[in-house]
């Protein structure tokens, strides 16, 4: 059984994880075993747990502890749960709770990119991708589109920013995923190494149409995406085995860059071909 804790004041150690650190201070880079994050919604907390994240502690509304949270809490025994008057709990997290749950959690052990991607076929690369929507947009496109693993440079936005982690609708945690250090240079370098064609997606006068069948036909794509504006870096660009495109109508030239990886995963997913056609 869960620990509830009945709060009438905002000052309670306990509660500094959900308002009073800042996502630098969650994130805890110093001793990364010590990083916490929120997750918000009984949906996105549920597909954290079944992905294995450890919950540290629970801010609710009360009627939910046995309503829509009671399976969470279930599985979760021992954990406290702090609960409390709605308009006090909006005036510590500064917004009413979303679905009324909020959950810290224990950031994960992240693997090396050599573990990430020993099995898989199709990787996507977010380079300085600092929108944490756009970034939690693509993790959801790339669970949904048959990508294996994200892989994210030092500068691109904290997959599990809390704006992130709700977009993803909690996706983030259903993908592997992990950062890449040494980045561009290194990290290409690394990427052919694993036998994987890196390939970016930008808008260069030589830049083949997605819809090429020689891309189709690789058996390990690394698919860049930059940030929304600048797009990847002229460096990137110059250090990838291809750059590619999507064709437009319309006189349209360019896409969100979360629309545009939705686009880009579907059209370039892994199809194991037969031996005669490779």
């Amino acid at each position: 059984m869960s620990s509830i804790i009945f709060i009438q004041t905002l000052d309670h150690p306990g509660l500094d994880v959900f308002a009073r650190l800042t996502e630098a201070q969650l994130r805890n880079r110093k001793e990364p075993e010590k990083g916490i994050f929120i997750a918000e919604s009984p949906k996105v907390i549920t597909r954290a747990l079944d992905g294995g994240y450890e919950p540290l502690s629970f801010l609710m509304e009360e009627k939910h502890i046995t309503g829509q949270a009671s399976d969470l809490l279930a599985r979760c025994p021992g954990i406290p749960v702090y609960t409390g008057p709605s308009d006090l709990l909006a005036q510590l997290t500064g917004f009413p709770l979303t679905r009324g749950v909020l959950c810290a959690m224990r950031r994960p052990v992240l693997p090396t990119v050599e573990q990430l991607c020993r099995d898989a076929h199709r990787v996507a690369v977010l380079e300085g991708v600092s929108d944490p929507t756009n970034v939690g947009a693509i993790f959801r496109s790339a669970a949904a589109m048959h990508m294996d693993a994200v892989l994210v440079t030092p500068n691109c936005c904290d997959p599990l920013y809390r704006r992130s982690v709700r977009v993803s609708m909690g996706t983030v945690f259903q993908i592997p995923w992990t950062r890449i250090p040494q980045w561009p240079e290194e990290g290409l370098a690394q990427l052919n190494a694993l036998g994987f064609r890196t390939v970016a997606l930008a808008l260069t006068p030589d830049a083949r149409s997605i819809e090429d069948p020689g891309l189709h036909r690789a058996d390990k794509l690394a698919l860049l995406l930059g940030t929304e504006g600048d797009g990847l870096a002229r460096t990137t660009i110059d250090g990838c085995d291809d750059a590619v495109c999507i064709p437009m109508s319309h006189h349209v030239d360019s896409l969100n860059v979360a629309a545009a990886s939705a686009v880009a995963f579907w059209e370039l997913r892994y199809r194991q071909l037969p031996l005669s056609d490779m």
